[in-house]
Formats: structure tokens, C-alpha cells, sequence
């Protein structure tokens, strides 16, 4: 074996292809990062274009589930006639929108199938973003089922979709509100899932043992309480849309001169109450409301105590982006849900979850260079 320099470049050679590997994997996790958040907001606009079709009554426009050939819209006017009779069959037309001709038809027809088809969309961006990173060998070790689980819960929304839909097509005016409910909340769900795995994937293995020893444990608690607290009155709301309950009760802060309407347990058994009384359903609502104010209350003043920056600021910010949304839901039902404010509040929303995941991702894996001195 020959001699070597004590002044050779130790870089020459075999270690560059070593050396530029780490570089490939942080490009790797910044791409898969950027797709997953784009995902995310692909998520949010669907969100929103589902609360307008609940808000235009055209969810039930559709009456069939067709996965892959329902990616057509009719394409003549026998297609419009038979997507139209078959309209005509529900419960909802027969007792609500009789007057309906096909030209008015259209326009909800197109909501739904618009809805649909971005459903559709966020499928293939995700299915084409996985096997491009699979096939592409630059997924993380580890990493593979935690991309698979948004394309699994994607999947399942879209059967809970149908599930919802199946509901309001005959014997009632509307889907059924708990399995609106649902659909949203997974909307949310996913949402938030796909938020926190773009945040974390940007970790690797060194970063992330850091990140944990940096961890504010006092607050991992408040955070998690805030955020299912979040959740169930998302849940609520959808509850207050399934059946319109936003539109009554337009005083505030009492409801028809009361705190509690005397009509909030009018039907039976007492239990349905909760999910198709409107009165209930929305002093529901706005007691959890009041509920999620006094929690992001603390939890800003707790993160303001922190010594960590950025704590202090999602905290912060948190607590004004619920605040607002506190405000926005006032005006929401004071003017009686108007489709304008009323899809101000659900962007809401979003904003919400999306500033809270940030802040609990920040006091489970604190930032370095956010540690504040004194």
C-alpha cells in the first residue's frame, strides 16, 4: 500500500458520494414536506367548498356513487334529464324543491359534482406524490406507512361521504347531522394530520433527538387539551349546520330573551335532543365556545410564561385566532348565517387548527435557535 501525505485532502475520493448523501435526504424531506402541505391545503379548500354546498342545499344533488365514472358530468341533455329524475326521487325535492326545473338544477348539480371532483383530485395528487417519492427510493426509513395513513383516511372520507349522503336521500329534507358530523371532523382530522407530518418529516433523526430533549412537557398537556376541546366544537358546529340551527336564535348573548330556551328538550327520547333540537344544538355551540375562549386564554398566558420564543408567539397567536373566531361566530349567528360570513367562520376554523398544530408541534419539538436568553 503506498504512502499518503500527511497534506492530502482527506475530501478526495471515495467520501464525496458518503458526504452528498445527507445533503439528498434533507432535499428529500423539504420535497415530501412542501407535498404533504400541499395536501393540506387542497384539504382546506375542499373544507370550504363543502361548506358551500351544504350552504347552497346541493350535497343531495347527486344521488349515486360512482367513484370512477362520476368523474363525468352529463354530457347531453338525456344525461342532464336522468341525473335530474333521479334528483326528483328524494324526499328533499318532493317536499322542498318541487318548483325545480332543470335549468335550476344545474347550478347545485354543479357544486356537488365540483366537490366530488376535488375530492378526486386530492386523491391523485397523493397517490402520484407517493409513488413518485417510493419508487424514487427518497422516502425516509420509517416513513412509508406514515405516508400511507393520508391516502387511507382520504379513502375512508369519501365512503363516509357517500354514508352521509346515503342519508338524505329518502324519509328526510337533509343528511343526517351526526354523519355530517363526522364528515367533517375526519376533513379536520386529516387536515391535521397532514400538517404535523410535514412539520416532522423536516426532523431527521439528529435534529429530532434534540428537538425532544428541548420539549416544554409543562405545556404538552394544555396543548392537548385545547386541541380536543377545538375538535369538539368543530364537531358541534357541524352538528349547528346539519340542521340549519344557526339560523334561529339570532339575539346574543341570550337566545330568544332566554339562556336557555324552555324548548331545548322538547323531544324524545331526550338524547336526540343534542343532535336535532336546534335550540339545544346551538346553545351547545356556544357554550363550548365560551369553553375553547377561557382555555386558549390560559394556554396563550401559559406559553407567554415560556422562555421559548417561538412558544410565545404561536401562544400568542392562538389565542387571537380564537378570539377571532369567537367574534366571527357572534356576528355568524346575529345576522343568521349568511353564506358570506358563514363560510368566514368555517375558513375560521381552519385558521384555528392550523396555528394550534403549529404551536403544539413547537412545545413538543422546540426550534434551536428560538431560546431566549434572560
Amino acid at each position: 500500500m503506498s504512502k499518503r501525505s500527511i497534506f492530502e485532502d482527506v475530501g478526495d475520493g471515495k467520501a464525496t458520494p458518503a458526504a452528498a448523501a445527507p445533503v439528498r435526504s434533507c432535499a428529500a424531506r423539504g420535497a415530501i414536506a412542501l407535498w404533504l402541505l400541499g395536501l393540506a391545503l387542497l384539504t382546506a379548500v375542499m373544507v370550504l367548498v363543502g361548506g358551500l354546498t351544504r350552504l347552497t342545499d346541493s350535497g343531495l344533488s347527486i344521488t349515486e356513487w360512482a367513484p370512477v365514472m362520476g368523474a363525468l358530468p352529463p354530457l347531453s341533455e338525456a344525461d342532464w334529464r336522468a341525473a335530474f329524475e333521479a334528483y326528483q326521487g328524494t324526499t328533499e325535492f318532493q317536499e322542498q324543491n318541487a318548483w325545480m326545473t332543470l335549468a335550476d338544477f344545474k347550478p347545485i348539480f354543479w357544486w356537488e359534482w365540483g366537490h366530488r371532483l376535488l375530492g378526486r383530485l386530492i386523491g391523485g395528487v397523493w397517490l402520484v406524490g407517493f409513488l413518485v417519492f417510493l419508487l424514487g427510493r427518497r422516502i425516509p426509513a420509517g416513513w412509508v406507512g406514515r405516508l400511507v395513513l393520508p391516502g387511507v383516511l382520504g379513502g375512508l372520507q369519501g365512503a363516509v361521504g357517500w354514508w352521509m349522503v346515503v342519508s338524505g336521500l329518502t324519509g328526510r329534507l337533509d343528511v343526517a347531522s351526526y354523519r355530517l358530523a363526522l364528515h367533517l371532523g375526519l376533513a379536520f382530522v386529516i387536515f391535521m394530520v397532514l400538517i404535523w407530518l410535514a412539520l416532522r418529516i423536516r426532523l431527521d433523526e439528529v435534529a429530532l433527538l434534540k428537538a425532544r430533549r428541548r420539549r416544554l412537557p409543562a405545556l404538552i398537556g394544555v396543548a392537548g387539551a385545547l386541541t380536543a376541546l377545538v375538535f369538539l366544537q368543530i364537531l358541534a358546529g357541524a352538528l349547528v349546520a346539519g340542521i340549519d340551527a344557526g339560523r334561529g336564535y339570532v339575539d346574543w348573548p341570550l337566545m330568544q330573551g332566554e339562556f336557555l330556551p324552555g324548548e331545548s328538550f322538547a323531544m324524545t327520547p331526550p338524547w336526540v335532543n343534542f343532535f336535532e333540537n336546534p335550540a339545544l344544538v346551538q346553545f351547545v355551540h356556544r357554550m363550548l365556545g365560551y369553553l375553547v375562549l377561557a382555555f386558549a386564554i390560559v394556554f396563550a398566558l401559559r406559553c407567554g410564561r415560556s422562555g421559548h420564543r417561538a412558544t410565545r408567539n404561536l401562544g400568542r397567536w392562538t389565542g387571537v385566532a380564537i378570539l377571532a373566531q369567537v367574534l366571527v361566530g357572534i356576528v355568524t349567528v346575529m345576522q343568521a348565517s349568511p353564506l358570506g360570513i358563514a363560510l368566514a367562520h368555517q375558513a375560521g376554523a381552519l385558521v384555528v387548527v392550523a396555528v394550534l398544530i403549529r404551536a403544539k408541534f413547537e412545545i413538543a419539538y422546540p426550534g434551536e435557535q428560538a431560546i431566549a436568553r434572560g
